[in-house]
């Protein structure tokens, strides 16, 4: 294991300000995009593919966050940051240039590949740079906070820029970004190793089994309403996709070089926040991706004013994670402000399943707010907890292994949410048109997805129709908008469970402390 280098605290703090700038660059990315999305469905006419989207780039961070998490502990992670930024960068600028929805999924499963490198390596760099555990949970309450101040900037940025310069400039905004962060990390960021003697670098087979399984089970969430669970073919794939995760696991108990060591496991604690945060990842994800296209879509409001409507969720993430970095240190038994949050977060879901279209703008903001406040108490604890509970040598794969469930939980919370969302849409609108006796296929293709809602070519071709067939065309609009926000709500009411599963875990985690020490966990 290399030595830290000395450095002076104006150095760390600068280096700092550089892993701030990395969060900035994944958050204004993830939530400028969910603003834009419903416009960019409207133009290049694939809602099929909407989900795939975020699936492709939380599939591809699933995979890359443990191997650069590992690749970090074992040789130094500002030489992966650097590479990451530059990858990010190329990928963002491929989004902006897609000319279909299929362009768009394939660019966004690269810029995954930068994202998860960032994400599997900047959260360890806190550690690095601030060992001492009450000192890093200032800093890491800082990188939470730059995080919340993007995602805040993102709704409204990203909405203002559809509008007025069109949905491609969403992605380019990140290379500015982009270009402020390169020399800083470069400078700033020192090069540490924390790799033991007897490390035998990473199993790249198991690398391939881990991308393998999570291809398998991304494909097992999205197929059902695809396929029909009563299909052969559905069933295959999802024996095919346990099957692979049994041997993944397998494979990684025997590996010399694990990707996600299983000695991690062994400690409850780390059992417990992996878990958590897979949920936690599951909820925040419908609530950041879905809240756009229930405003747009099923509310009729403009990107812009979506934008600033979503803001409030985000804003009070990083209020939430100010907060909670100012409790921690004070309390006898701060491993609570998680299980506080959730409860937060179950009422704020529950209040989100009653939001209608004519519910005061105020309400909305508020309802909103109380959600990310809840989000800031979880997002930077299970870091700084897990942290806690392993060694050293162990930091950067246990931060990575937060973030990879954390957006797992996404990926499976963009399967399951689309399909409880085109399941009761598809069932709501097939009733209205049965209902008028509506039959003509040129109407019924209009209607196969929620696309209609934000395309005006699509709603003036529906109107054209509407005076040969002699049927209501604002009417099952109107249908249209009600079997989108049912099943968004529905997705919502989901939400609700899923935070109150957390909560049982929560209030079993053990006493949050420096367990950390030099030997192996």
């Amino acid at each position: 294991m290399s030595a830290s280098p000395v450095r002076s605290r104006s150095q760390s703090v600068a280096a700092m300000l550089g892993i701030c700038l990395v969060m900035l660059l994944i958050a204004l990315d993830q939530t400028v995009v969910g603003t834009a999305l419903p416009r960019v469905v409207a133009e290049l006419q694939g809602f099929a593919l909407y989900q795939w989207v975020a699936s492709a780039y939380l599939l591809t961070t699933a995979v890359m966050i443990p191997i650069a998490g590992r690749l970090g502990d074992l040789h130094g992670r500002k030489g992966l940051v650097l590479a990451a930024i530059v990858l990010f960068t190329l990928a963002s600028a491929l989004c902006g240039m897609a000319d279909s929805m299929l362009q768009l999924v394939l660019a966004r499963g690269l810029q995954g590949i930068g994202g998860g490198m960032l994400a599997g390596t900047a959260f360890a760099c806190v550690s690095d740079l601030f060992p001492e555990p009450l000192e890093r949970v200032r800093w890491q309450a800082m990188l939470s906070a730059s995080f919340g101040i993007a995602t805040a900037m993102g709704p409204v940025l990203g909405g203002w820029l559809t509008e007025h310069l069109g949905w491609r400039s969403v992605f380019y905004v990140n290379l500015p970004v982009a270009l402020l962060a390169l020399p800083v990390v470069w400078i700033f960021l020192p090069h540490i190793v924390h790799r033991r003697a007897d490390d035998a670098g990473i199993d790249w087979g198991g690398a391939l089994l881990l991308t393998l399984s999570m291809c398998g089970l991304l494909l097992a969430s999205e197929q059902g309403a695809t396929l029909g669970f009563g299909n052969p073919l559905y069933w295959a794939i999802v024996v095919a996709a346990i099957v692979l995760c049994t041997v993944f696991v397998r494979h990684q108990r025997r590996s010399r070089a694990p990707v996600i060591p299983a000695h991690l496991f062994s400690t409850p604690a780390v059992r417990q926040l992996c878990v958590i945060s897979a949920l936690t990842g599951l909820a925040m994800f419908v609530l950041v991706f879905y809240a756009p296209l229930l405003l747009q879509g099923g509310f009729g409001f403009s990107p812009k004013m979506a934008g600033l409507l979503v803001t409030p969720l985000l804003v009070c993430v990083t209020i939430g994670s100010i907060i909670n970095g100012r409790l921690m240190p004070r309390l006898a038994h701060p491993e609570k402000l998680i299980s506080w949050g959730l409860l937060g977060l179950m009422a704020g879901c529950a209040l989100l399943v009653t939001l209608e279209h004519d519910s005061p703008v105020a309400w909305l903001a508020l309802v909103f707010g109380l959600c990310g406040l809840s989000l800031g108490f979880q997002l930077p604890n299970l870091t700084l907890q897990v942290q806690s509970a392993v060694t050293r040598q162990d930091t950067g794969i246990a931060s990575a292994l937060i973030q990879t469930n954390r957006t797992l939980g996404s990926m499976f919370g963009a399967s399951l949410a689309g399909m409880l969302v085109n399941v009761r849409y598809g069932h709501e609108i097939g009733a209205a048109l049965a209902g008028r006796g509506v039959t003509d296929a040129r109407v019924t293709q209009l209607f196969d997805s929620p696309q209609l809602l934000v395309r005006a070519q699509d709603l003036q071709t529906l109107s054209a129709l509407s005076h040969a067939g002699g049927f209501d065309a604002a009417t099952l609009v109107e249908q249209a908008r009600l079997g989108l926000v049912s099943g968004i709500h529905l997705a919502f009411a989901g939400c609700v469970l899923i935070a109150g599963i957390s909560f049982a875990i929560s209030r079993r985690l053990p006493p949050f402390a420096d367990r950390r020490t030099d030997s192996p966990a």
